[in-house]
C-alpha cells in the first residue's frame, strides 16, 4: 500500500456542552468530551464489566456552530475525522494531548428530540403541535 490512513469513526455520548472559541475573520472552534462504552463479562466472577474511554472532539467552524446549537450533555453522536496530537510546554514541562478532529458527523440522538416524543399526546387526543414541524429548521 503506497499511502497511509489517518481514520477514526465513533458512536458516543457528550460528557459536556460544546465549548466555543471565535477568531478574528470568522472562524471558530468547539470542542467537547465523548464517552465510549465497552462491556464484557469477566470470565473469573461472571459478572459484567463496563470501560469508559474518554475523547477529545474538535469541530470547525459551521460544522461547529452547528453542534453549539443542537447539542447537548448526554446527546448520542457519530462522528468521524482523524487522530491528532498536540503539544505545548507549561511551567518548563512539556504537555501533549490526543484529539479527534471531526469532519463528518451525525447526531443519532438529542435531549431536545427526546424530550419533544415524550411530550407529544397520545393518539387519541387531538394536538395542534407537529413535532416534525418544529424540526424543520435542522441543517440536516
Amino acid at each position: 500500500m503506497a499511502g497511509t490512513l489517518n481514520k477514526v469513526m465513533l458512536i458516543g455520548h457528550l460528557g459536556d456542552e460544546v465549548k466555543m472559541h471565535y477568531f478574528d475573520g470568522g472562524n471558530s472552534i468547539g470542542r467537547f468530551p465523548i464517552a465510549t462504552n465497552e462491556t464484557y463479562t469477566n470470565r473469573q466472577t461472571g459478572e459484567k464489566v463496563t470501560s469508559t474511554e474518554w475523547h477529545n472532539i474538535v469541530v470547525r467552524n459551521k460544522l461547529a456552530e452547528i453542534c453549539e446549537k443542537y447539542l447537548s450533555k448526554g446527546d448520542k453522536v457519530y462522528c468521524e475525522g482523524r487522530i491528532k496530537t498536540r503539544q505545548w510546554e507549561q511551567d518548563g514541562q512539556k504537555r501533549y494531548t490526543t484529539e479527534i478532529h471531526i469532519v463528518d458527523m451525525t447526531f443519532l440522538t438529542t435531549k431536545k428530540e427526546i424530550t419533544a416524543t415524550q411530550n407529544q399526546p397520545s393518539s387519541n387526543q387531538e394536538s395542534s403541535t407537529n413535532v416534525a414541524e418544529e424540526n424543520d429548521d435542522l441543517p440536516f
